[in-house]
């Protein structure tokens, strides 16, 4: 084998190693901007600002969309807590749901329609508190409550909206606040 033709070998090795490195090294610098953009965008749906917790659910894989559906479902279980939906339960839950970008037209809004307009299965709220139970497992109990104040806050809010008696006061049914407890146990704090 010629001295010439070893070096065009170790010259393509070279470069293809490199190629890779430079590869891993480009990933290794978006990494960051993409974590951060996807922090960001949890951070929007959900109203959750701590990093741990953003981190962790980044870690998960959970996209926006996802968590922001997700974040609903107890705002609509509180809502059909006592078997109907008053107007302004309606209102509060379409409401938090805008400010999740869960707005007409968007991907899940027809889903919320639905569980509006009937109300979902019961399994739909064991499946949430299943899938929060795996989100906070490993979580420690700081970022199992800065996860879990948003979304209780939100479904507290559904539950207040429609009153108390005549829909005068903040006084929210016996049904409404036990859903709410079940709901809080979910997050293991």
């Amino acid at each position: 084998m010629s001295h010439e033709s070893l070096d065009d070998r170790r010259r393509a090795l070279e470069e293809a190693f490199f190629a890779k490195q430079d590869a891993v090294l480009r990933k290794k610098l978006a990494e960051p901007a993409e974590l951060r953009a996807k922090k960001d965008a949890y951070s929007a749906v959900s109203g959750i600002t701590d990093e741990a917790v953003l981190d962790a659910l980044a870690k998960l894989d959970v996209t926006p969309e996802t968590l922001a559906a997700l974040s609903l479902v107890p705002l609509v279980a509180v809502a059909w807590a006592d078997g109907s939906i008053a107007a302004k339960e309606r209102a509060a839950v379409l409401r938090a749901a805008g400010e999740t970008g869960l707005t007409a037209g968007a991907p899940g809004h027809a889903m919320l329609e639905t569980w509006l307009q009937s109300a979902p299965p019961a399994s739909l709220v064991e499946s949430w508190k299943g899938y929060i139970a795996a989100i906070t497992d490993g979580m420690d109990h700081a970022a199992r409550r800065a996860l879990q104040a948003p979304v209780m806050d939100r479904a507290r809010q559904v539950a207040l909206a429609a009153g108390g008696f005549l829909g005068i006061g903040l006084k929210m049914s016996d049904s409404e606040e036990k859903m709410l407890n079940e709901l809080s146990k979910a997050f293991g704090v």
